[in-house]
């Protein structure tokens, strides 16, 4: 009488075991780097409420030295700065160090004809970690 097989050979338990691991491997580095992405976001949403301001404050009174005035420039989470230039409009988020310290720069574009138009970038070697916009 043939003896019934009972339980995984070695063999097979290793080849489970290694592509496990192979896949682990590939899985953790993008993982890091959509945790990354997700505290750079968080930075700009935080940055989108300063957006307003300075939108509200141009349409209100395109003369205006203090575009930023009356804007929450309180910091949470992954951010470690946000400040906003009063002349120019220019919103300055950066990061702190879980989030690779990225920085980014929002540009308004100031136009009594037009909407207030905003611009992102960042600086070279941080564009995999900003929304697509800002590369």
């Amino acid at each position: 009488m043939k003896a019934v097989q009972k339980g995984f050979t070695l063999i097979e338990l290793m080849i489970v075991v290694a592509i496990i691991g192979i896949l682990a491997a590939i899985a953790l580095p993008a993982y890091q780097d959509y945790t990354v992405r997700a505290r750079v976001t968080e930075g700009l949403s935080l940055a989108s409420g300063i957006k307003t301001v300075v939108a509200e404050n141009y349409a209100n009174d395109p003369t205006t030295t203090t575009l930023c005035a009356g804007a929450n420039l309180n910091v949470a989470g992954a951010v470690a700065t946000i400040a906003c230039d009063d002349t120019s409009g220019v919103i300055a988020v950066s990061m702190d160090a879980s989030a690779q310290s990225v920085a980014i720069s929002l540009t308004p574009t100031l136009s009594a004809t037009a909407p207030v138009a905003w611009a992102c970038s960042t600086a070279a070697g941080s564009e995999k970690f900003v929304p697509a916009e800002c590369r």
